[in-house]
């Protein structure tokens, strides 16, 4: 069981790291906080240095609290679907036939067979979601490979509920939020280049942020929208 400090209705994962600095943190979409300590670090310490950060934390809560929310999908026609950032229709055709699905300019066709049930048609978008960040992520992690000095030797694509991704940096693989097809393809960018960037550098340390600020300094405004943006109910797609 990790350890943990209690202030007031608010709870604090304790992770010790070989780190030099104390890193907190509070992470979308329903504000879970956590505290990267230095290994000696003593719990009282770190709970005085959270007390001081209290307000911040409550901050960065409430403005998750009232984030638009994006309504669960019934997966019906005239709904409407983001991609890319932009507002799409779905249309849906039942036919006795593989099902597939295709864009047309601010249109998403899904075609399923007749009887599909709501869960159904979801799997076959969350397929053709897949698919598009497949398609989508190699180029940009080619792309910056030789900028950062650094491989990914795979990447994952997953729903995630608390994060837009995650590394590994020993094995050298990324982890991707699915929920990133819905955003714009540069906020996409920024979550890659900001994973690949813990390769070299594991934690959120000074020197992380230096990394991310010289080789991408719109970061903070990225990260802001990416925050400010619909995200899904966990309840639905």
């Amino acid at each position: 069981m990790g350890e943990s400090i209690e202030i007031g209705d608010i709870t604090i994962s304790v992770t010790r790291k070989d780190v030099k600095n104390v890193h907190l943190s509070v992470h979308p979409p329903d504000g879970r906080v956590t505290l990267v300590t230095p290994a000696s670090t003593r719990i009282d310490v770190a709970r005085a240095y959270a007390i001081t950060r209290i307000g911040w934390i409550r901050q960065q809560q409430e403005q998750l609290r009232s984030q638009a929310r994006e309504a669960p999908h019934a997966f019906v026609g005239r709904e409407t679907h983001y991609l890319w950032g932009r507002r799409h229709l779905l249309r849906v055709t039942e036919l006795d036939a593989k099902p597939e699905v295709r864009l047309d300019h601010r249109t998403i066709h899904l075609q399923v067979r007749p009887g599909t049930s709501r869960d159904g048609r979801a799997k076959v978008i969350h397929a053709w979601h897949l698919k598009l960040l497949h398609g989508a992520v190699p180029p940009i992690i080619d792309k910056w490979e030789s900028r950062l000095g650094v491989k990914v030797h795979r990447h994952f694509l997953q729903r995630m509920t608390t994060k837009w991704g995650s590394c590994n940096s020993k094995a050298g693989t990324i982890r991707l939020n699915t929920e990133l097809v819905k955003k714009p393809r540069d906020l996409l960018e920024y979550v890659i280049v900001h994973e690949m960037v813990h390769i070299s550098e594991p934690t959120h340390s000074p020197r992380f942020f230096a990394l991310l600020s010289e080789h991408y300094p719109s970061w903070p405004e990225a990260r802001r929208e990416l925050n400010e943006l619909p995200v899904p109910q966990l309840t639905g797609s």
